[in-house]
């Protein structure tokens, strides 16, 4: 048995992780009778008896065992602060434990079963940290009267209300809460998100009005997505009028179209998508979780016969929605169905929808189960622990996807029936556990006040207003608090009545109460027909910028070629679309696109968003830029005002990559290579946004169509979107030079702060599965060797993925192991004396 170094701290630090180990050594309770410490993580134990004996024990980790029953000898274990039993199999934990353990301070019982805490746990008043995240509780009473609780995590239980108690002002030190994935009604989701001071504040209202003035209702987010002309606005105009409304091909859907309805005493706020790719671009700013999608499917130009139709109308669609709101509903509706030949038509394309969809969602449940079934055939499973993990989280998502529901949208009745037919699902409570949701009355006071503040001019009609200036507003007509405002304002941004974005420090002091105005704005250049738009620019629009025609053919090319808009033609732009909106003020359009001086609102966003990055219009390139080092602070560029001769490109607009491949040259057998697979698939635009990421890093680059090459001194690294590939995974690739002093670190710091900001990136596709290879560097062999947990090492300075000096891959071939995986020969030779 291996024990840390030095003769006292192996009698009160030992660590047994990673075994295999199905009980304890024999006589193990009587060599570690003085233990401190003990790490029994990442073994087999079913059960723990003898260590009882163990009572200077002040730390004991039990996570990734295989226990069922919460193991009684622990409520010995009296000195214990710290106790880990987090990924294990334990349903129930009696009475009569944590009464005993009153010097308790964190204790991690997350991804268990547990339906019930036992009451005595209140009697644990050192307690600070608690996390409950992936069990089945239903409420939390137990914790209430906890004095120190400061971190408490209850993600994806069962619970449908709070206890005020915990949240009271005064007698709470709670700092950090979270609760997504859970049915929350008291309070909603979308409160808690705001964390414990908002959940304070929503408490602090509910009990200074009567219950009586509570409101209750069911409020649900429905967003329209769907293919190019499948009949989403038809849909969704149907809808709110409550019979057949006709849109024609010229009136379709540009970027989103945002509207409000009540059916039935049920709010839907309707955000209609916009289905052509060109839009996809803004898509995953308003996408949001906890929402109905409608995905329209037009079942007249569906064709079963082709793969490519389900694929394109159904499947991509899906496994978007999969990856980036894995919790969500899907209600399938059929679309044009007047235009199929008859009934039988109808019926046999439903079905085979229906039976595709259903076999697609088996099938990504299956691949998950199987990677994590390889990831047990491995020799020594606790090096891929975190993977394990991640791949549970993702077989515990739901993506309910329900039947779908065929409409002739040219009839009253079929209008009707979809609308019952929403209603229904949204009311039951097993597809929307969270629909209803109680709140205190001022919440719907502000919204109610901000639309008079709009009706009487007191806001301009476009919706853009200081926050204080709102606050300013707000506060005397409603006699609330400013705390209670701003609780209230984020509320209503995360429901998508008001967009507020309180995280970008140039755009906090403001608010967009018309969303609408905001999605006008943004569809002026995320748009199919740019090009267009800019050939079609007047002679009066440029000498407004005091440009010329010549100018408009210089944008229109370096538009077409470089994918990069000159930020005067976005003012242009802009600026017709608010003539357009009969807002053509000159104040307005400096703060909606900036001037020399300023940045303006929607480049911030765009950037923001990682939808474009700023761009210098001949000296694109910076030879003399400072080199990018890990653990450095470094100053990204700042966002691009109206500079006459700044820009703004756009890598989704890019139609080649031969800058790249003339800068890079040919892939050499001997470069760093890494594949990143992605499972489904790369989400749309997963790429593009990480090459924006990247490219604030290093300021000398090159980009293409799915190529991106940076510099860094004189180091190149190649990113390269592999995604249009038949029947094959989709990977992106991260290759690098081999040193030629073999100077492997420094080669491993440029991969990894890519590799770090493809981590940070993917947290935002929740449903998204990731695995890293390297490629074996013998020509021909189709092996490659698997990383183990990688992620930590994009938040350190200190290589330890592997210690061994050789890797053998399943072929025969051997390779040094700075050639395949970061490593640190210093630290790995230090580790080895």
């Amino acid at each position: 048995m291996s024990q840390p170094n030095g003769p006292e701290q192996s009698k009160k630090d030992w660590d047994l992780s990673g075994r295999k180990l199905k009980s304890l050594p024999p006589n193990f309770t009587e060599k570690a009778v003085e233990a401190r410490r003990l790490d029994l993580q990442k073994n087999k134990l079913r059960k723990l008896s003898e260590i009882s004996s163990m009572v200077h024990l002040r730390e004991l980790n039990l996570s990734r065992n295989e226990l069922v029953d919460f193991p009684l000898e622990i409520k010995s274990l009296r000195q214990l602060e710290r106790l880990y039993l987090n990924q294990n199999n334990i349903k129930v934990i009696p009475e009569d434990v944590f009464c005993q353990l009153g010097n308790l301070q964190f204790l991690k019982l997350s991804t268990n079963r547990l339906a019930k805490l036992p009451a005595d746990l209140s009697q644990c008043h050192n307690l600070s940290y608690v996390n409950l995240s992936n069990n089945c509780l239903q409420d939390l009473q137990a914790l209430v009267g906890l004095p120190k609780l400061k971190e408490l995590l209850v993600e994806r239980n069962g619970l449908t209300e709070l206890p005020a108690q915990l949240f009271q002002k005064g007698n709470s030190v709670l700092t950090l809460f979270k609760a997504t994935g859970n049915p929350l009604r008291t309070p909603p989701e979308e409160v808690c998100d705001g964390g414990v001071r908002d959940i304070q504040s929503y408490f602090a209202m509910m009990e200074e009005e009567s219950s009586d003035m509570h409101s209750t209702a069911s409020t649900v987010k429905t967003m329209f997505l769907g293919s190019s002309m499948a009949g989403k606005s038809t849909l969704c105009r149907s809808l709110q009028h409550g019979r057949p409304v006709r849109v024609d091909k010229d009136e379709r859907t540009e970027g989103i179209e945002i509207s409000e309805i009540d059916m039935a005493g049920v709010r839907l706020l309707f955000w209609d998508f916009a289905g052509q790719e060109e839009y996809y671009l803004t898509h995953h700013v308003f996408i949001t979780p906890r929402a109905l999608v409608i995905l329209a499917v037009d079942l007249a130009s569906y064709k079963m016969e082709d793969p490519q139709s389900y694929k394109e109308k159904v499947c991509f669609w899906i496994n978007n929605i999969q990856l980036r709101v894995p919790a969500s509903v899907v209600l399938l509706v059929g679309t044009h169905c007047d235009q199929c030949r008859d009934q039988e038509e109808v019926r046999d394309k439903k079905k085979h929808i229906e039976e595709k969809v259903r076999v697609m969602l088996e099938e990504r449940k299956m691949v998950l189960q199987l990677q994590k079934n390889n990831l047990k055939d491995k020799t020594d499973q606790s090096l891929f622990s975190k993977q394990m993990s991640e791949l549970d989280r993702l077989m515990e998502y739901n993506l309910q996807v329900l039947d779908l529901i065929a409409i002739d949208c040219t009839r009253d009745e079929e209008i009707v029936k979809l609308k019952e037919h929403i209603v229904n699902q949204v009311l039951t409570k097993d597809t929307f556990p969270c629909a209803e949701r109680t709140l205190p009355k001022s919440y719907k006071e502000v919204e109610v006040a901000i639309q008079h503040l709009l009706k009487h001019n007191q806001i301009p009609q476009h919706g853009i207003v200081s926050f204080h200036y709102l606050l300013n507003d707000l506060i005397p007509y409603l006699e609330l608090g400013e705390e209670n405002v701003q609780s209230i304002l984020r509320y209503l941004h995360r429901i998508g009545i008001i967009v507020w974005y309180e995280e970008i420090p140039a755009l906090k002091d403001k608010v967009f109460v018309q969303p609408s105005f905001l999605i006008s704005i943004f569809k002026t250049i995320v748009r199919p027909d740019l090009v267009k738009q800019l050939e079609a620019f007047h002679r009066d629009d440029l000498r407004q910028e005091g440009c010329l025609v010549v100018h408009r053919g210089t944008w229109v090319e370096d538009f077409r070629e470089k994918g990069t808009l000159h930020n005067v033609a976005t003012r242009i732009l802009a600026r017709k679309e608010l003539r357009r909106l009969g807002l053509d003020d000159e104040d307005l359009v400096n703060e909606v696109v900036g001037s020399k001086n300023e940045e303006g609102t929607l480049l911030l966003l765009l950037q923001h968003f990682e939808v474009c990055l700023p761009a210098k219009l001949g000296s694109s390139l910076n030879p003399e830029a400072p080199e990018f080092k890990p653990c450095e602070q470094w100053k990204t560029p700042s966002p691009a005002s109206t500079d006459p001769d700044g820009a703004c490109l756009f890598p989704s607009y890019l139609l080649d990559n031969k800058m790249v491949v003339k800068m890079w040259g040919e892939d050499r057998m001997d470069d760093i290579n890494v594949h990143v697979y992605f499972l489904p698939e790369i989400p749309h635009g997963f790429f593009h946004r990480l090459i924006i990421k990247t490219c604030s890093l290093y300021p000398t680059h090159w980009i293409g169509k799915d190529h991106c090459l940076l510099s860094s001194g004189e180091k190149l690294l190649l990113m390269r979107e592999i995604s249009e590939c038949n029947d094959e995974d989709q990977y992106i690739q991260i290759r690098c030079r081999r040193p030629e002093n073999s100077e492997y670190r420094r080669s491993w710091d440029f991969v990894m702060s890519v590799m770090s900001k493809l981590a940070e990136l993917s947290r935002q596709w929740p449903g998204l599965s990731q695995h890293v290879h390297t490629p074996c560097k013998e020509k021909s062999c189709t092996a490659y060797f698997a990383w183990r947990d990688w992620q930590d090492l994009t938040n350190t300075d200190i290589y330890d993925l592997v210690q061994e000096e050789k890797q053998l891959c399943r072929n025969g071939h051997t390779r040094r192991t700075e050639l395949l995986f970061p490593k640190d020969p210093v630290v790995s030779r230090s580790k080895g004396n």
